[in-house]
């Protein structure tokens, strides 16, 4: 049964670091819902044919503001998806300071926040099991305990190193409104 939250028009972001789960519960999620989208925040990235400045353990000041603009271009999008009905749910790779930035970059209301937050361990198993790789050589234990200090603890954390992403979906499907609500 789906709480009568998920069937108003709103907006769900799921952070976390890399390979920490975010697209597989991100798409799962959406798949259970009423009526939604599943915004894939890296896909602004991608849009980037020539000139693209990658983000990094040392980032250039073009890759924060291409970082940036792809947070301003996903804020849009979701808000124009949750205003034409949709429950949005928005998953990228959003840490530290600009977790609340992009709180305010997202107007629509009600937003939820889920961050995943698997263990260094558990993220670097799934790293390794991945096609894509996001890390190269930057040490997953090393984003996770930056992620890990300098992220405010903004909406709902979960901790989902020993849960599969059905249990993930169902935990925010539970949650979400209640521990991951903001504004």
């Amino acid at each position: 049964m789906i709480d009568s939250m998920w069937e108003a028009p709103s907006v769900v972001l799921i952070t976390g670091i890399m390979a920490a789960g975010k697209s597989t519960v991100a798409e799962a999620l959406a798949g259970r819902l009423p009526r939604s989208v599943h915004l894939r925040g890296d896909v602004f990235r991608r849009m980037v044919v020539n000139g693209r400045a990658e983000m990094s353990a040392e980032p250039s000041e073009e890759a924060w503001r291409q970082l940036r603009l792809r947070y301003d271009l996903a804020a849009s999008a979701a808000d124009g998806y949750a205003a034409a009905g949709f429950t949005v749910v928005l998953q990228d790779v959003v840490l530290g300071a600009e977790l609340p930035a992009m709180v305010d970059r997202i107007r629509h209301r009600p937003l939820a926040v889920v961050v995943l937050a698997p263990s260094a361990e558990a993220v670097a198993v799934r790293e390794d099991a991945r096609d894509k790789t996001g890390y190269g050589g930057w040490p997953v234990a090393d984003l996770d305990a930056t992620f890990r200090a300098e992220t405010p603890r903004v909406g709902l954390w979960l901790d989902t190193s020993a849960q599969t992403p059905a249990q993930t979906v169902d935990e925010i499907l539970a949650r979400a409104w209640t521990d991951g609500r903001v504004g």
